[in-house]
């Protein structure tokens, strides 16, 4: 039994859960390192305080003896049949169990079934040594890939051609994909947050927001950089500074035992005393892992504490409507002393000639 196992079941037993239904792939291979595409039909790993740790899986997915006890059905059969024989009283279900496979279960069954996402996601959060490793090389190949992309930036590049060149660098540094779809934003196309790439082309005085990660060994990278094209106006060198003095003060404020919300305190306070807050409209970050986007944010509302362990990104902004946008992003490991910042790309302002 793996020590994520272990860790679980002692959650289990803390909450007096006799058994947790988890149907969410990520949570099934962060347990079990193996993935699964199940589309409509049912994977589901059941893990009971007693130790017993059990597979449901379609004989259409071949899978080799690693762990966990195998109960194995065909499209004929009925999964839930299954299912029912190994589970009582309390009853944790995943966030992303299906209607249709949950519904049947309380109607067959007289267990108590309770959202347990929390317990899963709780241990997600905490990453150990063997994701952290992975998450440092996934973000040394997002900066390499940075440095590539501003290289490659000239007259007439669209911020299209841009995510395609993005593309094949992650593919020439070791990477399997995108975390997510590439934000390139030129111009007032950067006031937009969440900007669709399109076919813009750079103009002389544009920010140019860019918003990339990849995936590598399953984990996720995630950074953001703006420069600018040709030249920089005093404004716009204002809003930069603001924004990076934000970015840096948020960082700041990674500290063990001390609420999230501290550090989306501290980058907002800086936009604030600079006059730009309405300009800010987002949190200041997200927790990140085998997902892009995990449970928990970096917002004045989260006032979870804090752990050693936990990722997450640290990533203000300021978006001045019809002007342009500024966003810059690190991603940050809480560790005993502070926090190590995982992207070590150059910060400084920047303008491509």
């Amino acid at each position: 039994m793996n020590n994520r196992i272990e860790r679980l079941i002692n959650k289990l037993k803390e909450n007096n859960i006799n058994n947790i239904l988890i149907t969410d792939t990520y949570a099934i291979y962060y347990f079990c390192k193996k993935w699964y595409h199940p589309e409509e039909r049912l994977v589901m790993l059941n893990v009971s305080s007693d130790g017993r740790v059990i597979l449901y899986v379609n004989k259409l997915f071949p899978t080799e003896e690693f762990g966990p006890i195998l109960k194995w059905y065909q499209d004929t059969d009925d999964p839930l049949s299954l299912v029912l024989e190994d589970i009582k009283g309390n009853v944790g279900v995943d966030k992303n169990l299906c209607a249709k496979f949950l519904l049947p279960l309380m109607e067959r069954s007289d267990c108590k079934f309770i959202l347990a996402s929390d317990l899963i996601d709780d241990l997600r959060a905490i990453k150990d040594e063997e994701e952290i490793n992975k998450m440092i090389k996934s973000s040394q190949v997002n900066d390499m890939a940075m440095k590539m992309m501003k290289d490659k930036l000239k007259e007439g590049i669209s911020e299209k051609d841009m995510a395609l060149f993005l593309k094949e660098s992650y593919k020439a540094l070791g990477s399997s994909e995108f975390s997510f779809d590439p934000i390139v934003a030129y111009g007032a196309n950067g006031a937009d947050p969440h900007h669709t790439t399109d076919e813009s082309l750079p103009k002389d005085g544009d920010s140019i927001v860019v918003d990339m990660g990849c995936i590598l060994d399953d984990y996720c990278s995630d950074m953001t950089r703006t420069f600018f094209y040709k030249s920089v106006s005093p404004k716009a060198k204002e809003v930069y500074n603001t924004v990076l003095a934000a970015n840096l003060a948020g960082i700041a404020a990674v500290k063990a035992g001390r609420p999230v919300s501290d550090v989306d305190k501290a980058a907002r306070d800086v936009i604030e005393k600079a006059g730009y807050g309405k300009y800010f409209t987002h949190r200041t970050g997200h927790f990140i892992g085998l997902e892009t986007h995990e449970k928990g944010d970096v917002s004045f509302t989260n006032d979870r504490l804090m752990e050693v362990g936990n990722i997450f990104s640290v990533e203000p902004g300021i978006y001045l409507p019809g002007e342009i946008g500024v966003r810059i992003e690190d991603l940050v490991l809480v560790t005993e002393d502070g926090c190590k910042v995982l992207n070590s790309y150059d910060k400084d302002l920047t303008v491509i000639k």
